[in-house]
């Protein structure tokens, strides 16, 4: 049974069926928003029937069953107090202060041969950028109750918006694949001479992660509010043990031109890292009530994804700028970014191996979040889809990043250059393109909510899909990675500068208002 801070922050009753209305765990079918049951038709009734089946003892061992329906007023959250706001700040930081993004900040001087100051104002910064409209996006949750990728269809369209759901999903994955990888590397670095295999520790992050977020968003959100606090101690006694090895004079490494493009890349480095929660912001806060603050909600989210962020991007710059001046420290890294950071803890022995498996374990409050909107977003791929469980989602999903994680464990820092940036560019598209029809089209007329799952009341998604891929060329055009450097891109030092978010946004941006202008005078949607 959960605790009473955890009732009186997710609004929930403390009889069974009272707590499952309130937080959308379903005792029976979905309803549409005439308070009517969704059809659930499969190939046949057998299998419907069998999926209800299911679903009901998913209730009984007290999962959440709802998927992509949404949640109206009346299924969420009845109270609204100050815990309730100060979880959506703890969960943000339980989310970030995690070891995937201290080795992210490695990459400024291992990877970019930035110095110290230079790596941190990117970082930062960066940060900053990317975190802002990944907060504004988690204001619709309370105003929607609808999850992100379905808030998409109001601009995408139906069949437009299946596109960015796969993206999502690519990238959700991805990011789980790269959690467990870290995770592996921590904890085989702290077995005697590497006996663990880093396989066994990205089946155990795999495996706690899915049951996590399996169970659905009341456990989510009771996990995430206390897992950043070891996280916190730990990293606290990072800093302390290994600042004196933070290289703070050494300057970067290149002619000017070269290191302005450096710059750059890893500024878009961080800035992607950031963004790409944009697309499943909204998922986390669909139960809270209409009259949540927009204000607060975002002001609480933009704080803790930027104290979360900069904590975790210095503590990895600051270990990797010792690589150069402490051959301990650079054959560490060569071993994995994992083992940079137990050889972080080094001068506490046996103490510092225990403070590296709590980092370990405190990935899996970053890979929950994406496992679990990916559950969610599976189902937005069809009619089909939607009516496949949550849970079965949530398990596919573990299944294929445990698997990529362990075929691509000895590759993690080719992972993050080339995979993290790229998808960074697809979601500074989509976010102009959302801007846009929220601030230019949709000013006076808002939203219908209660269109939510019909075609017809949506865009066709002509204008936005043609602004994407016009957005995407300009992407491609300026795109700075390992495997590919694009054209003009070249044009910055000797290794290019990764310029494709902002070009790839403004482009969008540009051809966007006209063609939205004409589908409307031409369609009527």
């Amino acid at each position: 049974m959960p605790s009473e801070n955890m009732t009186s922050a997710l609004g929930t009753a403390p009889e069974k069926e009272a707590r499952v209305r309130s937080e959308g765990l379903m005792l029976h079918e979905p309803q549409n928003e005439e308070g009517d049951t969704v059809h659930r038709s499969f190939i046949s009734s057998r299998l419907a029937a069998c999926t209800r089946k299911f679903e009901k003892q998913l209730v009984d061992f007290s999962l959440e069953t709802r998927g992509i329906e949404r949640v109206q007023e009346h299924e969420r959250m009845t109270r609204l107090s100050w815990v309730s706001y100060l979880q959506i700040f703890l969960l943000w930081v339980s989310i970030n202060l995690a070891a995937n993004n201290i080795t992210l900040g490695m990459l400024g001087p291992a990877v970019y041969g930035l110095s110290f100051l230079d790596s941190s104002l990117c970082a930062v910064l960066g940060a900053l950028i990317g975190s802002t409209p990944a907060a504004w996006m988690a204001t619709w949750g309370p105003a929607s109750g609808i999850r992100t990728m379905a808030f998409g269809r109001y601009t995408m369209g139906w069949w437009p918006s299946k596109l960015i759901v796969i993206l999502n999903l690519i990238q959700m994955i991805g990011y789980c694949l790269i959690n467990c990888v870290v995770c592996g590397q921590i904890l085989s670095a702290v077995s005697s001479n590497g006996s663990m295999s880093v396989a066994v520790g990205i089946v155990i992050i795999a495996v706690i992660s899915w049951i996590v977020a399996t169970f659905g968003i009341r456990v989510f959100h009771y996990y995430e509010r206390f897992a950043f606090l070891p996280q916190l101690i730990v990293m606290c006694i990072l800093f302390g043990v290994s600042s004196s090895k933070f290289d703070l004079s050494t300057v970067s490494v290149g002619d000017p031109r070269t290191v302005v493009g450096n710059r750059l890349s890893f500024f878009s480095l961080c800035v992607s890292a950031a963004i790409t929660y944009t697309p499943l912001a909204a998922d986390f806060f669909v139960y809270y009530p209409e009259r949540t603050s927009k204000l607060k909600l975002f002001s609480l989210s933009l704080l803790g994804l930027n104290i979360s962020f900069t904590f975790a991007f210095l503590c990895g710059i600051g270990l990797a700028s010792g690589i150069t001046a402490h051959p301990e420290y650079a054959a560490a890294y060569l071993r994995g970014q994992g083992a940079l950071i137990v050889e972080g803890f080094g001068p506490l022995h046996t103490f510092g191996s225990f403070c590296s498996v709590i980092t370990a374990l405190g990935l899996i409050a970053n890979a929950v979040a994406p496992t679990y909107s990916a559950g969610v977003d599976f189902q937005v791929l069809g009619r089909h889809a939607e009516k496949v469980p949550r849970a079965v989602w949530n398990t596919l999903g573990v299944v294929i990043y445990t698997v990529c994680a362990l075929a691509g464990r000895s590759h993690l820092a080719e992972i993050f250059t080339n995979f993290l940036a790229l998808m960074g560019y697809w979601v500074a598209i989509w976010v102009g393109i959302i801007l846009e029809e929220r601030f230019i089209f949709r000013a006076r007329s808002g939203y219908n909510w209660a269109a939510w799952d019909d075609p017809s009341k949506h865009p066709l998604g002509i204008a936005a899909l043609v602004a994407f891929l016009v957005g995407w060329a300009g992407a491609i055009l300026c795109m700075a990675q390992v495997w590919y450097i694009g054209p003009l891109a070249k044009l910055v030092g000797d290794y290019g500068a990764d310029m494709g978010n902002y070009v790839g946004f403004s482009w969008a941006a540009l051809i966007y208002p006209p063609l939205r202008y004409f589908e409307l005078s031409r369609f009527g949607r």
